[in-house]
């Protein structure tokens, strides 16, 4: 019974959470005295999940997988479950994933855990470390169904190589007809995405409109970063809605994440409250932000942000 894993992919390459998922269950499969198989769809170079920790990758090809389809997806991986009578299954916490955990927690008869930050404490109950209170506190959950879905959240466990190889299968599971057609979907494919991002640079309404948002992007580019904005702004039609972070949002678990020009409205901060690092820069100092922020700045800005690029670059010449 080895530990079933879901890789999420894009234009056929793994996303940063998939190889995050595979090395957390990895150290599951470790505790389990089990092995890793990992369900790829799509995607190219399956065996270098072996890096990772996968002993096994199921690979699926079926240009109907192409976009994701929550029912057809969950039917994939519930099959791969079944079929390699795994009764741990691991997802990351994307919101493509927080979509197909309860339609396999449903076909599996298995119990769900979402936003775990740990590597179980104890696999007899199967206990994990979890947030809760919108990341604002942790709790031990124990799963006593026999079949167990673990939601990793994103940036919490790390990537880790085991320098492992992994055997390669093709699988060809039945689909079923979802009753949703996608007539087309538009994606940005020259920024990093806010999901894989380490660092998110976001704006909200104290940049005063979308033609100042240069200083926010060349900020994002300079530190390798992906941009994203609050509600407002996206509301307003400054940025799409693609960028919108915050509990409405996407939800954000970056290491560092720069608030510029946002006051911190509860939702927007229940949906970035799992990030490691919150910096903020904002020109009211009772902003409800700072209490949230593990660094403040009170200041303009159009002032802050220019100065801080300029010592960035500056400091990226010295050190290359």
């Amino acid at each position: 019974m080895s530990v079933l894993v879901y890789t999420e992919s894009e234009n056929g390459k793994f996303k940063k959470a998939a190889l995050e998922v595979v090395s957390y269950a990895k150290a599951v499969a470790d505790q389990m005295g089990s092995t890793v198989t990992a369900v790829a769809i799509n995607a190219d170079n399956a065996d270098s999940l072996g890096i990772y920790g996968a002993s096994k990758v199921l690979s699926i090809t079926d240009d109907t997988l192409n976009t994701f389809n929550a029912k057809k997806y969950a039917a994939v991986i519930e099959q791969a479950a079944k079929n390699e009578a795994s009764n741990i299954i691991i997802l990351s916490s994307s919101a493509d994933s927080r979509y197909l955990a309860p339609l396999l927690a449903v076909g599996l008869e298995a119990g769900y855990v979402s936003n775990v930050v740990e590597a179980p404490s104890s696999t007899s109950p199967f206990t994990v470390k979890r947030t809760a209170f919108t990341n604002k506190a942790f709790a031990n959950t124990e799963i006593h169904s026999d079949v167990k879905i673990v939601g990793l959240s994103n940036n919490s466990f790390g990537v880790v190589e085991s320098g492992g190889t992994a055997n390669v299968e093709s699988f060809s599971p039945s689909l079923p007809d979802s009753g949703v057609t996608v007539e087309s979907v538009d994606k940005a494919t020259d920024k990093v995405s806010i999901a894989d991002a380490e660092i998110v640079v976001s704006g909200g309404r104290g940049l005063k409109g979308p033609e100042n948002w240069g200083m926010v992007e060349e900020l994002a580019d300079v530190l390798g970063a992906a941009t994203a904005c609050s509600k407002p702004v996206s509301d307003l039609g400054w940025r799409s809605h693609g960028e919108h972070v915050g509990q409405t949002g996407k939800p954000v678990a970056s290491n560092l994440y720069i608030a510029i020009g946002i006051s911190g409205a509860i939702q927007h901060l229940a949906g970035i409250n799992a990030s490691k690092v919150k910096v903020v820069i904002n020109t009211d100092p009772e902003a409800p932000f700072f209490k949230a922020a593990d660094y403040g700045v009170v200041g303009d800005a159009f002032e802050v942000v220019p100065a801080l690029i300029e010592k960035l670059k500056a400091f990226k010449a010295q050190n290359v």
